[in-house]
């Protein structure tokens, strides 16, 4: 049985190796739409209709005509969109009434790696299911030419490629729709880092266009640069940006600007627990939050559990990653969820995590309460969590591991706590979360776990 192509976002690795090479991008294309023949997909158009976003990185400017040129072998018409944000293509791809969306992005990897994800006609990302299938088929046409040759259609029947050129200002429209009419960002100053990415252009223009003074940095993308020291996952410099300048808020994005992190005008960073927990608080009082509760991940810390709790709001939580996120709100009929890396689903406004969409949520609860963004700290106690990276991936279905991890919430956090350890879905790490409510035994944690780990590497 062949691997499954697929990780927990799309097709992921590093540019000109794996998967993500030219020759492999071409052969990809072929099976997605090998796949939808096979299924009783019928297309709006007449033909089936592909539409491709992508993020700065060098890379892309290989893999995007690789895609085009199996998309239209196998006879599909492509729309090519340019550098647009991930939930610039789901909602294109919702407009334009395409059969399906695609994402060249490594989102907020460096910019050696890339990635292709897809999106569904309803905005939303495939299923694991589809994946799988396309994954079976990119196996059995892989290989010879000959091979390929079976999946191309007929001279006559292949597809179109053409440019959308407003792509970017359909996607600012549709942003901005998402933030009350009633209020204005005018007099407020913001600093914007898009992480030398995808919304480089679309979200100074965003908020210029309702009312704010503008700071930006992490603008100038030169295909290298991409989330290097900058935006989501590296808020430092933005951090200082917003000290420096005075700015009442720092928006910080990843590459392809499906996650937030806020910094207020202290310059303290506030994740994304504190992102739902604003989000939640202005849906409850304008009722309209739906379902009765908010979804989070397994990370999402304890304080945000009890302050929704409070509030008479159920937390559901989920496996990590956006997909379970989503599929844990259709299934609870909840409108909002999230995960405390910044990746927050307005399912109202976006089918998918949305960094601006996300941004406009949290600057009308500020304007709203005429506050400081430093008041969403306030929002809550957060219990002391400890977040660790180590290098390789962890089993932990092995019995030694569980019992090492049971063993130290029992004893070390006094069954008050809880470890999660986790393989990453995107880089070759293990991520492991202490949280308790006693900062001195998550650091007793840390430490337990920080010896045993450096012993089993070593065995």
């Amino acid at each position: 049985m062949h691997k499954n192509i697929f990780g927990t976002d799309g097709v992921r690795g590093r540019a000109n190796d794996g998967y993500i090479t030219p020759d492999n991008a071409t052969i990809l294309a072929v099976s997605v739409i090998d796949y939808y023949k096979s299924t009783d997909h019928r297309t709006v158009n007449g033909k089936f209709t592909v539409v491709i976003g992508k993020d700065t990185r060098l890379s892309g400017y290989m893999l995007e005509p690789a895609l085009v040129a199996g998309f239209i072998a196998a006879g599909a018409d492509v729309i090519l969109l340019g550098p647009i944000p991930t939930p610039g293509v789901s909602f294109m791809t919702r407009s334009l009434r395409a059969d399906l969306g695609v994402v060249i992005s490594a989102s907020h990897n460096p910019f050696h790696d890339n990635g292709i994800k897809f999106f569904s006609p309803n905005g939303f990302k495939i299923s694991h299911s589809e994946e799988s299938k396309i994954s079976e088929r990119f196996h059995s046409i892989s290989g010879t030419a000959s091979r390929l040759q079976k999946f191309l259609s007929a001279p006559e029947e292949m597809g179109k490629a053409k440019r959308l050129d407003d792509a970017g200002g359909r996607y600012i429209e549709a942003v901005k729709r998402s933030f009350p009419r009633n209020l204005t960002l005018s007099g407020m100053k913001i600093a914007i880092d898009t992480a030398n990415g995808a919304a480089y252009k679309i979200a100074p223009q965003i908020l210029w266009e309702l009312g704010a003074e503008i700071t930006q940095m992490g603008d100038e993308p030169d295909g290298l640069n991409i989330n290097h020291n900058c935006g989501a996952v590296s808020t430092e410099e933005l951090q200082r940006l917003v000290r420096e300048s005075g700015a009442d808020i720092g928006i910080a994005l990843d590459g392809d600007a499906d996650r937030v992190v806020i910094v207020d005008e202290q310059g303290q960073a506030i994740d994304g627990d504190y992102v739902i927990a604003a989000i939640a608080t202005d849906w409850i009082e304008l009722g309209l939050l739906r379902g009765g509760c908010v979804v989070a991940t397994c990370m999402s810390n304890l304080g945000l559990e009890k302050y929704l709790n409070a509030l008479g709001v159920e937390l559901c939580r989920s496996d990590v990653g956006d997909k379970h996120v989503l599929a844990k709100m259709i299934e609870c009929g909840s409108n909002l969820g999230g995960e405390k890396s910044g990746h927050i689903i307005p399912i109202d406004y976006s089918a998918t995590g949305d960094g601006l969409i996300s941004a406009m949520q949290v600057l009308a609860y500020i304007r709203r309460r005429n506050t400081k963004t430093s008041a969403l700290s306030g929002l809550f106690r957060a219990c002391p969590q400890i977040m660790m990276n180590i290098g390789g991936r962890i089993d932990t279905t092995d019995p030694e591991i569980s019992n090492i991890i049971s063993g130290i919430e029992k004893t070390t956090l006094n069954k008050r706590g809880r470890i999660i350890v986790r393989q990453s879905g995107t880089e070759n790490l293990t991520r492991v979360m202490i949280e308790s409510e006693s900062s001195s035994c998550v650091e007793k944690a840390e430490q337990a776990i920080t010896r045993i780990w450096t012993i089993l590497q070593r065995s």
